[in-house]
């Protein structure tokens, strides 16, 4: 028995004869009659009652007839959710993000896109470190990641989305708080809260890059579990910090944030994946990320230049 003989079925029981069902089905008549008998051989029941006035169901052939319909249907939304994973409109998206980088208002912002974009998605989240992401997306538990690079990993390929200034943040006790421009030179004897080098690597090498290009050496102090513990971390009065310039938007009390002037430490976010064929749920994700960074990264260019 195949899938066309529960059509057959139902096309027969629909139109009441085999030659309209025959008509329905773009098929001839006596193929149809054929099948339908070789069915009704093959299932050991009779589905019509055949007369000159048509052909009405048996009791057994009603009862198929509702099973088949069942049937018939199962079979297309398989199909359907089947075309949907190929489009990227079904499935799962799993996403995976470097600490702190979920504070960024593009992010959410591309997460929400792309839900309303692709609601037969479903869309999971995981917080971590960029080693332990790249770990991730090469062991297949993320499909995607939000990194900051840099990644030496033949498998993970880097694709970068934006590229953000940092801000020196302050606890509201020390002597500069009030000043609106810093330069690292001016935290120089400060303990620096930083976090764990493993955790970031590239951006931790930045900030240090950039206090040496100052001709100064920072003064290493606790060290933060992640990026976004910082802040508090400085409110507390443990020490100063540089952090992208987005979380300014923490309101936390008992710090500052000041732009710094000279060498400056950048942010860099990019997006990972592996070296293997992206999903169309991440071709589409990526899409919608790096539109949103491009307007972001024009606004805040724009911002900068009116400042």
């Amino acid at each position: 028995m195949e899938l066309r003989h529960l059509r057959y079925l139902v096309a027969i029981a629909e139109s009441g004869t085999f030659t309209l069902a025959a008509e329905r089905l773009h098929m001839a008549q006596p193929p149809l009659s054929q099948q339908v008998q070789r069915l009704e051989e093959d299932l050991g029941v009779r589905l019509f009652e055949r007369s000159r006035r048509g052909v009405t169901l048996t009791e057994a052939g009603q009862q198929l007839l509702d099973r088949a319909r069942t049937i018939l249907a199962l079979s297309e939304e398989f199909r359907s959710f089947a075309r949907g994973l190929a489009e990227g409109h079904e499935g799962s998206l799993r996403i995976g993000m470097a600490g702190g980088v979920t504070l960024h208002p593009l992010i959410p912002a591309a997460i929400q896109g792309f839900r309303q974009a692709r609601k037969g998605v479903e869309v999971t989240l995981e917080e971590s470190n960029t080693p332990a992401l790249c770990a991730a997306l090469r062991n297949g538990q993320v499909d995607v990641a939000i990194i900051r690079p840099p990644v030496f990993d033949p498998q993970i390929v880097v694709l970068p989305l934006m590229d953000e200034p940092t801000m020196i943040v302050l606890p509201s006790s020390h002597a500069r708080h009030k000043a609106r421009k810093l330069s690292l030179h001016d935290i120089a004897g400060d303990p620096l809260i930083l976090f764990e080098r493993h955790l970031g690597p590239g951006f931790y090498d930045t900030i240090i890059a950039a206090f040496l290009q100052t001709g100064v050496s920072p003064q290493l102090g606790q060290h933060a579990p992640q990026v976004a513990a910082i802040i508090p971390m400085v409110a507390a009065g443990m020490g100063v910090a540089i952090v992208p310039s987005y979380l300014s938007q923490i309101h936390a009390r008992g710090v500052s944030f000041h732009p710094i002037t000279g060498p400056m430490p950048r942010a860099t976010i990019a997006m990972a994946l592996t070296r293997a064929t992206p999903n169309r749920a991440v071709t589409a994700f990526e899409a919608i990320l790096r539109a949103l960074c491009t307007q972001g990264q024009g606004a805040l260019g724009l911002a900068g230049k009116q400042s």
